[in-house]
């Protein structure tokens, strides 16, 4: 006796997929056909709705965030989708609907899964997923040269898609504090143009400094042992500049250390765009320690070296869809902290590129053989980023690539008195500046 209705409002920028060898219409199609293998073989960077009859099916990449809320009528539903809460809400504004809103009764598209909703005027329709990624786990050699030359290999065909479809007058800049991501991104991209047979003086190195961090030293330390210093570029800014409130309503959301990285990818992110008001392309090294599971695992208390080893794709998707830790609102690990660098981009007007998120680099990483390698070590499993990182870098490009100690982006960039400063807040406050947007003062 339900009236089935299928009102969707796709308010995504079509124009930011950037999709290898299929149109948006085809991805589309792809997507509202609910066939996982075919949108696992999407290659590329998405946030697609596909539309079937009353059927609406929702898929992303890891590096693109996509939202959905669905809005009451009396004819039936309408499903809202879009990049962020606050267009969301603007929308349902706009459209006399504000007063359903509120921000926790979004839904966050989880990475690697397409969500199935048949739209219907009552009851509420549940979201399904089915898994489109499942990357075989354990099976690589315990050779960690084989294993670098398979994982920066496949860094090397990311970047090589991407640089292809850049125009040869466009510049590429690189975020780069010297360390091991950010390195080998650096190091392999210079090693494709010259490849390709383009000119690796397109490329900088982009480097903050909003103090007295080591992370500029450190840059300059990195490139002036491979000859390349000519390529960096400090990005100078007052820390007193620097407002993590602001950074919470920019990414939407109040998990401390994506505040404190965000808050530094937008600080150099403006300092490019006030410098070079043209430029427009900008690699990163987000997910490269995810892939290689580099966290402090004693700074987790739900954490342990097992728990680390053992589950599939830990840090690119949190506990999983399903699971009781599962968030309606957010979902988990880097499924969720992508906005803490697609915020600050989108927000200074920048096409960004993370490769370490594709899905064949991710399944190389979770391919090698964890456990075995560590032997239940934590500083064993410290120590295989830069080993494995380090050997595939040397193999590929002929680069000795410098390893320095892991140090994150926010303690880098300003040094411990400016993270101090800047840095007090705790989750219930940046929580709270977050729902202050919508729910008044808080």
């Amino acid at each position: 006796m339900y009236r089935s209705v299928a009102r969707v409002v796709d308010l995504t920028d079509p124009t930011l997929n950037q999709l290898h060898a299929v149109t948006v219409e085809d991805a589309r199609a792809r997507v509202a056909s609910g066939d996982a293998a075919a949108v696992a073989a999407l290659d590329g960077s998405y946030a697609l709705v596909g539309v079937d009859g009353i059927t609406v099916r929702l898929a992303r990449s890891l590096d693109r965030p996509l939202r959905y809320f669905l809005a009451k009528e009396a004819d039936g539903p309408y499903l809202v989708v879009a990049d962020r809460i606050d267009a969301v809400h603007d929308w349902l504004k706009a459209h006399g609907h504000g007063d359903q809103f509120h921000p926790s009764y979004t839904r966050m598209v989880p990475a690697h899964h397409v969500v199935t909703l048949r739209l219907i005027g009552c009851p509420d329709p549940a979201p399904s997923y089915v898994r489109t990624f499942t990357p075989a786990r354990n099976v690589l050699p315990q050779d960690l040269d084989e294993i670098g030359r398979l994982y920066v290999g496949s860094l090397a065909d990311e970047i090589a898609k991407w640089v292809e479809t850049i125009p040869e007058c466009e510049p590429i800049g690189v975020a780069f504090s010297g360390g091991i991501d950010s390195g080998a991104v650096f190091l392999v991209t210079h090693h494709v143009l010259r490849s390709l047979g383009m000119s690796p003086a397109r490329l900088k190195a982009f480097t903050l400094s909003a103090g007295n961090g080591p992370d500029l030293p450190q840059a300059r330390r990195f490139l002036d042992a491979l000859d390349l210093g000519f390529f960096l570029e400090a990005i100078d800014v007052d820390p007193a500049s620097l407002n993590p409130r602001e950074t919470v309503r920019l990414i939407e959301d109040y998990k401390p250390r994506d505040v404190e990285s965000a808050t530094m990818a937008l600080a150099l992110f403006r300092g490019i765009r006030q410098r070079y008001p043209d430029w427009r392309f900008v690699l990163d090294g987000d997910g490269g320690d995810e892939n290689l599971k580099d966290y402090p695992i004693e700074e987790n208390p739900e954490l342990t070296i097992r728990s680390v080893v053992n589950n599939l794709m830990l840090y690119q998707e949190g506990w999983g869809v399903g699971s009781l830790k599962h968030s309606d609102t957010y979902t988990g690990g880097q499924s969720r902290s992508c906005a803490r660098t697609y915020a600050p981009l989108q927000a200074c007007g920048f096409s960004g590129f993370s490769p370490f998120t594709r899905p064949r680099v991710i399944a190389v990483a979770e391919g090698i053989p964890f456990a075995a390698l560590t032997e239940g070590s934590v500083e064993k499993l410290y120590g295989l980023k830069g080993e494995i990182a380090s050997r595939g870098v040397r193999a590929l490009t002929g680069f000795s690539m410098p390893v320095f100690p892991k140090r994150r982006f926010q303690n880098g960039a300003g040094g411990d008195a400016v993270f101090a400063r800047l840095f007090g807040g705790t989750e219930a406050q940046y929580r709270a500046a977050f729902l202050s947007r919508y729910l008044g003062a808080a």
